[in-house]
């Protein structure tokens, strides 16, 4: 295997999560076109967007597998290239169905990328041996900034969908021509397994990150209403939450590396708890509107390197081989996004909104309380446990 400590590796990767980002961000502004288009109401418009989270998670099921036999470099290039290819179909598919079909494809290609990102990423700071996982998740946020920054411009000066997602198809198709040859050539061991059923200290790292990314979705979808319903800002001011609490996010993960380097894993993943729980607890008990925003902002930062801690942790482990166990710390993630803003929904119909965000504040705590058995050295009683899961390889 080439080196892994290489400028050229770390922009690849750079590259592969900001195309990620970048399409996701592209998709969301095309929504109300295409709602207009098909002349669907809001149910079956719910129901085309949760094909592109089905796909998603279907995909990312089977990445962990093809990257424990091909490696993750031929899936990144396959996913970033594929949702190239389909997201200008996105702004033409006339009929529900090949829009539902569309979706669906285009969710699977972006499962299949944050995968096969992660556990590039992961060989990429092992190589490096110092902190980069937050570095290349701003990456992430960066390009959804980029991404539903250029669609908003375009369709603003009426360049039309189609013209939209054709040039924002022509940027990631640049972008992963530029990463192709930079990426990591792997060699998998030819015994690895290609499923492993994920448990202990996987299974928690997998639950920590379904926790958090569930509490980025829960403000995503409810962080306007929230603040509107209790009268800190009016209608139209409703999206600035999420827009601080996104800038705090990016601003934290650019930051992460280099304070990761200086103070450690520990330290990073039990302040950060603690800073974000804290933002919840001003953001919900300040009659200040100002003070309430400032909230957003304190969850944002605390909440930023959380998630490269978990799948630095997730790389790093031996009971499973690392490729699985990214796959499944990712997929469980994703399922938080999708489950999140649901389940909020739920307990706020039963206890009110507040008390819903009281409930986020309590499932963050898990993450500072957790901090000292996530990152305490774990080689010990791994490696046979690992070599029992080799032996199942048949």
């Amino acid at each position: 295997m080439q080196s892994t400590d290489r400028p050229e590796t770390r922009l690849a990767t750079r590259l592969a999560f900001l195309v990620g980002g970048f399409a996701l961000a592209c998709w969301a502004p095309l929504v109300p076109f295409a709602k207009d288009r098909l002349g669907v109401d809001d149910g079956v418009l719910g129901m085309l967007l949760l094909c592109l989270g089905l796909g998603s998670v279907a995909a990312m099921l089977a990445t962990g597998m093809l990257s424990a036999r091909y490696g993750s470099k031929p899936i990144i290039i396959a996913g970033g290239l594929g949702l190239a290819l389909i997201l200008p179909t996105l702004a033409v598919a006339g009929t529900p169905f090949t829009l539902g079909l569309a979706l669906a494809a285009f969710g699977a290609c972006l499962g299949s990328l944050d995968v096969a990102m992660n556990i590039h990423a992961v060989e990429v700071e092992k190589g490096a041996n110092r902190p980069l996982m937050s570095g290349f998740h701003a990456l992430f946020s960066i390009g959804g900034f980029i991404g539903s920054l250029l669609v908003t411009l375009l369709l603003s000066i009426k360049a039309g969908p189609l013209a939209a997602t054709l040039l924002s198809s022509a940027v990631m198709v640049v972008a992963m021509i530029v990463a192709w040859p930079r990426l990591l050539r792997t060699v998998p061991a030819e015994d690895a397994p290609l499923f492993v059923m994920p448990r202990g200290f996987v299974l928690l790292l997998a639950a920590l990150a379904a926790t958090t990314f569930l509490v980025e979705g829960a403000i995503l979808d409810w962080s306007a209403l929230l603040l509107t319903t209790q009268g800190q800002v009016d209608t139209s001011h409703g999206g600035l939450g999420y827009m601080l609490f996104a800038i705090a996010m990016t601003a934290g993960r650019l930051s992460g590396d280099a304070i990761t380097a200086r103070v450690g894993d520990r330290t990073v993943m039990l302040w950060g708890g603690i800073v974000a729980v804290a933002g919840f607890v001003i953001l919900l008990l300040s009659p200040i509107a100002i003070l309430a925003m400032s909230g957003f902002l304190l969850i944002g930062l605390g909440a930023a390197n959380i998630v490269p801690v978990l799948f630095r942790k997730g790389g790093a482990q031996k009971a499973m081989p690392a490729g699985l166990a990214v796959a499944a710390i990712t997929m469980t993630g994703y399922a938080g996004v999708l489950v999140g803003p649901a389940g909020v929904g739920f307990v706020a119909d039963h206890i009110g909104l507040p008390g819903a965000f009281w409930g986020l504040a309590l499932l963050l705590c898990v993450a500072p309380l957790c901090a000292g058995i996530v990152t305490r050295n774990r080689e010990q009683g791994e490696t046979d446990a690992h070599r029992s899961y080799r032996s199942m390889d048949a």
